[in-house]
C-alpha cells in the first residue's frame, strides 16, 4: 500500500538526466569527428612523404598529394615539407590542421583542435 503519490517521480527524474545523457553523447559524437580527422591528417602526411621520396623531395609534389588524400577543406590545411640532407637521405612532410567543432554546445565548449601529423620516409633511388 502506498503512503503518498510517486505519480511524477519518473518524469522529475527523467528530467534531470536527460540534459547530462544528451550532452554525453554529443561529446562521444564529437569525440569521434575528431579521431577521424586526426587519421585523416596522418593519411595526408604519409601520402605526402610517399609522393616527395618518389618525386626526389619535391615540395609541391608532397604538398599536392597531401591535400588530395586528406579530404579536408584546403583552407585550413597546412603542408611543410622537410628536404633531405647529404648526410639522411629521407623527406619529412608535416600536415597541420585546424579542426573546427561544429557539433552543438559541445563545439563552443571545446573550441577549434590543431592536429599535426608528421611522417618521414626514405628517398627512392633514381
Amino acid at each position: 500500500m502506498r503512503s503518498r503519490d510517486d505519480g511524477g517521480q519518473a518524469t522529475v527524474e527523467l528530467a534531470l538526466v536527460l540534459p547530462v545523457v544528451v550532452l554525453l553523447l554529443l561529446l562521444l559524437i564529437q569525440v569521434g569527428v575528431l579521431v577521424r580527422d586526426q587519421m585523416l591528417v596522418i593519411h595526408a602526411a604519409r601520402e605526402g612523404a610517399r609522393a616527395a621520396a618518389v618525386a626526389g623531395a619535391d615540395a609541391g609534389v608532397a604538398e599536392q598529394a597531401a591535400l588530395a588524400a586528406a579530404g579536408l577543406p584546403l583552407r585550413s590545411t597546412d603542408v611543410i615539407t622537410t628536404p633531405p640532407t647529404t648526410k639522411h637521405h629521407f623527406v619529412r612532410v608535416q600536415v597541420h590542421y585546424t579542426d573546427p567543432t561544429d557539433v552543438p554546445i559541445i563545439g563552443r565548449l571545446l573550441g577549434d583542435v590543431e592536429l599535426w601529423g608528421s611522417v618521414s620516409m626514405r628517398l627512392e633511388p633514381d
